[in-house]
């Protein structure tokens, strides 16, 4: 057998795992790998992004709409530390990467050689896994693991910190593949007597309701949900990343769940006699004061990783496993049932919302433009079946609220980590995962400008994401906090923009500006009509303020309607 280097090794061993495409930068501790991968351009495909967060963030976006690993590739010191936000990002929302980062060379670790700096110290916290590849003869070994760990049980980011001279030296090269890890244990079983008590719990409740989160869509769940839901006539909410697991307008679905989410889900959570949470882990923003936080009901929570179980909400019954199995299982022995009644009493809620709130944000009659119509237009223009990705800020929870969702994997956005500037990147990245699809992208003039050398990237490679720039030359989320709970002083939210029209001809990306109602429509359709990328900056109501709303602190029951 002919001896390869590390690097070549390296290329290998990605191909082994199934991967086609990477998301990096090129610097001096990579740079023998990259050299490697100039032979495999034809079945390794390589984006060049900007900057190397957007090079994770890009991985993120691809992971998340097509259920694969997605892999960023970046050079030691500042490229390395340049990724830390993104991997953190993946860790807390389960998202599969690999980052591999060059280093310096095993005999210079430890001495502050030029770029060097402890990745795996770094990011031993917020990474499923990490490893320091020091010899050449570890590599198959390390990312077959790699592989393994950040797409098994509850996925995430994997780091492997790829020493130069690893990358340099000769080995002989034997593909692996991992599929067990002693003490590793991804899946729990669930056992029958669990699934059963589970059961009899559904069958005795009057009141029941679901919390559906990401863990449906990431066990590819929706099948096995719907059919719970509706043998049992259970109605549900969504949490915000698991908005497209069902959809939108499925006559069970009662709406999004958390601090900005609708009124009657949050409102009825506290009202329940047995609360399901189904892939989803009780994030703060999602339950508001815990202290009030349905104390009526018992709860059952069905959950792939351990650690999450009474971690925030002390449940009665705790079914681990992966969720497609465990609703599989626990389905033939939940009985038929209806609940009109309990049903009938999210309704008045719902009305309230839709005449205080909705009516309002998608159909105002005069005044400028508001976040909430500018989405639900672009949504329907696209036949509701676009992937949603957004940046942070007003404009997400404008987006997640009046965006529709008819198929899974269709929203992508940063939950909890609430990362300004992964919109336009993790865009990219949907696009080379979804191909097919129509990507369209949500930012505010803050979050847009994070990430705008982004739009080279866009260029070079015609990437075709229609991004949205809902621009009201403010930090939107920030000042409506400082409007309601720090009387009006808006400390550094106002904000001078550039002339993104100006911008946009710069990278040779298509833009519109929409100022006036009437114009809208037209200027959707040319987006949605041109080949390749496109701005759509639209001019919106500088107050436009995110409705309803849990006060911080606040009980779930005691959303405001509207502000004075």
């Amino acid at each position: 057998m002919d001896k390869i280097s590390g690097a070549e090794a390296m290329m290998r061993s990605l191909e082994h795992e199934g991967v086609d495409i990477l998301f990096g930068y090129p610097g001096g501790a990579i740079m023998p790998t990259y050299d490697a991968l100039y032979d495999h351009r034809k079945t390794l495909h390589h984006v060049l992004v900007r900057h190397e967060q957007a090079a994770v963030h890009a991985a993120q976006g691809y992971a998340r709409v097509s259920g694969k690993v997605g892999c960023a590739i970046v050079t030691s010191g500042p490229g390395a530390m340049n990724t830390i936000t993104g991997i953190a990002d993946a860790m807390i929302d389960s998202t599969p990467l690999v980052v591999i980062c060059g280093q310096v060379g095993a005999a210079m670790l430890g001495t502050d050689a030029f770029q060097e700096v402890d990745v795996v110290g770094v990011t031993q916290p917020i990474s499923k896994w990490n490893y320091q590849i020091r010899r050449a003869e570890d590599i198959p070994w390390a990312v077959a693991r790699a592989f393994y760990i950040a797409r098994s049980g509850r996925p995430g980011p994997v780091v492997l910190d790829f020493a130069k001279n690893a990358q340099t030296a000769m080995i002989d090269y034997v593909p692996q593949t991992v599929d067990f890890i002693r003490s590793y244990n991804p899946v729990p079983q669930c056992d029958e007597a669990t699934i059963l008590r589970a059961a009899r719990m559904i069958n005795d409740s009057v009141k029941p309701f679901m919390l559906v989160g990401q863990g449906v869509e990431l066990a590819q769940a929706r099948e096995q949900l719907l059919a719970l839901a509706e043998k049992a006539q259970i109605p549900f909410g969504q949490t915000m990343l698991g908005l497209s697991a069902a959809p939108t307008e499925h006559p069970l679905n009662m709406g999004m769940l958390g601090m900005h989410g609708n009124l009657a889900p949050n409102v009825m959570t506290n009202q329940c006699d047995l609360l399901i949470a189904v892939g989803m882990r009780f994030d703060d923003r999602v339950t508001g004061n815990l202290k009030t936080y349905a104390r009526q009901a018992k709860i059952i929570h069905f959950e792939i990783d351990p650690s999450e179980i009474d971690k925030n909400v002390k449940v009665d019954l705790a079914v681990l496993g992966d969720c497609k199995q465990t609703l599989s299982a626990l389905l033939p022995h939940v009985d038929a049932a209806r609940h009109d009644s309990w049903i009938e009493g999210f309704k008045p809620y719902a009305e309230k919302e839709r005449n205080k709130v909705i009516e309002a944000a998608l159909h105002p009659t005069e005044g400028p433009l508001l976040m909430g119509e500018v989405v639900r237009r672009v949504s329907e223009a696209a036949n509701n079946e676009a992937v949603l990705v957004t940046d942070v800020g007003q404009n997400q929870l404008f987006a997640c609220r009046y965006f529709k969702y008819t198929r899974p994997r269709s929203i992508i956005t940063s939950g909890g980590c609430g990362t300004m500037g992964f919109g336009i990147p993790a865009a990219m990245g949907a696009c080379y995962g979804a191909p097919e699809r129509t990507v369209c992208m949500f930012s505010g003039d803050g979050g847009f400008q994070m990430t705008i050398q982004e739009l080279g990237t866009i260029m070079e490679n015609r990437i075709p994401v229609k991004m949205i720039l809902l621009n009201n030359n403010f930090l939107g989320n920030v000042r409506q906090w400082q409007y309601m709970f720090f009387n009006k002083r808006y400390s550094f939210t106002p904000m001078l923009n550039p002339d993104y029209e100006k911008i946009a001809a710069g990278y040779n990306i298509p833009c519109r500006t929409v100022v006036e109602r009437d114009e809208l429509d037209a200027a959707i359709r040319e987006m949605l009509d041109t080949d390749g990328p496109y701005i759509l900056q639209c001019a919106i109501k500088p107050e436009d303020n995110v409705l309803p709303m849990t006060p911080p602190g606040g009980s779930v029951d005691e959303m405001l309607l509207e502000i004075k």
